[in-house]
């Protein structure tokens, strides 16, 4: 009897324990036709023909699996983590961002009221603070994120202490460090400062490497109900050269329909030393609150780029 109250104890501990915890499985699969005149900050390579398209330029997103979990730890204290891998839908590989089997994140954090501190791998602030007022929801075709590149930052960062803020109101703030031997010898850190709250989304992006340029992007979007209007000023570097401009677009909602004009115009352009007016059309049909189908047709560089395709996440 007294072994049977034991065991009964033990079980109930564990559950208890189990039940503070949770491990969630997640995923995207994209896929569709295209034709791609340019390469990407990506490493997507252009090949100018129509065919298959996975985890190129002209899909709203590449596809992926992931895994994150939370603990809660008590006194308002929690733990999670991220692991998160790349997929190719048209073979089956990996496609890691960065190189890895976890190319798209890797990461621990700990969290409370007090903010959100993280290591690892992971999505950086100046990406943060573009996906705050930009109209895709970073979309592989992003003008603004292929022109400018999420203020000169790409999208993720590797071996990055951050704090994120807790939400004040719809305003927080997130800042990122590098240490030397983590990047090439030359630290880094990168920032944002982002305002969500009603129908205004703005966010300021800024982060610089060790005797680099200063990198910088400010947008932000007003939502008046089926109409969203954006606009935009960055500035990105590859070593002492710099591209610079502005961006402007709108969304119109009609029920399951969505259509987006994005512009983007340079001001200055070291990289290529022409500046560029890029622009991108979009259509999207929302099938669930999880599937969609889109096209999309994007002016980048002197290319023409479009892309028809479904997307579901899950």
């Amino acid at each position: 009897m007294k072994k049977s109250l034991i065991a009964l104890a033990v079980l109930g501990a564990s559950g208890f324990a189990m039940a503070q915890s949770s491990v969630t499985l997640y995923g995207v699969a994209d896929a569709g036709v295209g034709k791609i005149e340019a390469g990407s900050p990506a490493g997507n390579d252009a090949s100018d023909k129509t065919e298959f398209i996975s985890g190129s330029l002209m899909n709203n997103g590449n596809s992926r699996i992931g895994v994150r979990g939370v603990e809660d730890l008590g006194g308002g204290l929690k733990a999670g983590f991220n692991f998160e891998s790349g997929l190719d839908l048209d073979n089956g590989n990996n496609l890691g961002s960065g190189g890895g089997f976890w190319g798209r994140a890797a990461n621990l954090w700990l969290g409370g009221n007090w903010g959100t501190f993280k290591m690892g791998r992971t999505l950086n602030p100046s990406f943060y603070g573009t996906t705050a007022w930009e109209l895709t929801g970073a979309a592989n075709y992003s003008v603004v994120g292929n022109t400018y590149n999420f203020a000169g930052s790409g999208p993720r960062n590797n071996s990055q202490f951050s704090y994120k803020t807790p939400d004040f109101g719809g305003l927080s703030a997130e800042i990122g460090y590098i240490l030397k031997p983590d990047n090439g010898d030359r630290a880094k850190w990168d920032m944002n400062v982002i305002y969500a709250n009603g129908p205004i989304g703005a966010g300021l992006a800024v982060n610089k490497v060790k005797d680099g340029k200063t990198n910088y992007g400010l947008g932000g979007k007003y939502n008046f109900g089926n109409f969203v209007v954006a606009a935009s000023y960055s500035q990105a570097s590859v070593g002492d050269l710099r591209r610079r401009g502005f961006s402007l677009g709108g969304t119109a909602t009609f029920g399951a329909f969505a259509l987006t004009l994005d512009l983007t115009r340079d001001t200055k352009n070291e990289l290529t030393g022409d500046k560029y007016t890029n622009g991108l059309v979009e259509a999207k049909y929302a099938l669930s609150k999880r599937t969609f189908v889109y096209g999309a047709f994007l002016r980048f560089d002197d290319t023409n780029n479009y892309g028809i395709g479904v997307r579901h996440n899950f």
